[in-house]
């Protein structure tokens, strides 16, 4: 059996290693890039790779006995053994469609796993000065907003109001039957983000409901998971179950995240 993690003093150097990605992410935004395409047609840049570097790196220097999922290594065909139940998973650049529109809506993700769930995670948004991170055991948790270089505050999910709530969605990914999921909530205001914002809106208890009827990955929501669960809020499966991680194909179901 595992032993137990310190989450709490994890944070912090995880934290340093996604901020190291986001530099490396912004130096590359704001020069001259290439964009190429994966084998699924999604697009990859030079940071992309370089931030997962800095990232894989930094945590198997931190906890080298557990296995690093991340995005663009899978790609390459290179999946480390999760048998385990406890795992990191990374999306060094996640919004890659974003960073390529120069809309500034994409972030770095960094979550771990342990038994199913996701117990910590770490999400920077390097064009917005924001890092969001969180941790969670059983029913205690701790999230965090830090913006523009200043001291963390806690955040805390808003209680979803009966009527007319703040329905948050993905500005890149709209489908039908999302149209549909989301006139049936009747929201009183509707916002579009790219990447994991979504997440840390109602993690930050800036949106109330982040519905997700498309195609994601786990590396794509485990952080955000994670930060929204240690504010007090849920992710569900459409049925209501919770949504679980290590699946084979690291592909998710659709789901709902809601704020308290």
């Amino acid at each position: 059996m595992s032993a137990p993690l310190e989450l709490a003093g994890l944070l912090p150097a995880v934290r340093a290693a996604a901020d190291a990605a986001a530099v490396a992410i912004m130096a590359i935004y704001r020069d001259v890039f290439t964009v190429e395409a994966k084998t699924d047609g999604s697009p990859v840049t030079a940071a992309d790779r370089a931030a997962e570097r800095i990232i894989v790196e930094a945590l198997s220097t931190l906890t080298p006995d557990i296995p690093v999922v991340a995005e663009e290594a899978m790609a390459a065909g290179a999946m480390p053994d999760v048998s385990a139940g406890r795992f990191w998973l990374v999306d060094p650049l996640d919004g890659t469609r974003e960073f390529v529109k120069r809309n500034g809506e994409f972030t770095v993700n960094i979550g771990l796993i342990d038994k199913g769930s996701p117990v910590l995670g770490v999400i920077v948004a390097p064009t917005r000065n924001r890092r969001y991170g969180g941790w969670r055991r059983g029913g205690e948790g701790h999230a965090v907003m830090t913006e523009n270089g200043g001291a963390d505050r806690p955040i805390r999910v808003r209680p979803v109001p009966t009527q007319t709530p703040i329905v948050v969605a993905s500005r890149s990914h709209r489908t039908p039957e999302l149209e549909a999921y989301i006139a049936r909530l009747a929201p009183g205001d509707q916002r579009m983000a790219g990447s994991s914002l979504k997440f840390c809106l109602v993690a930050a208890g800036e949106a109330d409901i982040y519905p997700r009827l498309g195609r994601t990955m786990e590396w794509d929501t485990a952080a955000g998971h994670a930060i929204v669960e240690a504010a007090g809020g849920s992710v569900s499966l459409i049925d209501g179950s919770p949504l679980r991680y290590g699946k084979p194909g690291f592909e998710n179901p659709h789901f709902i995240v809601r704020g308290g």
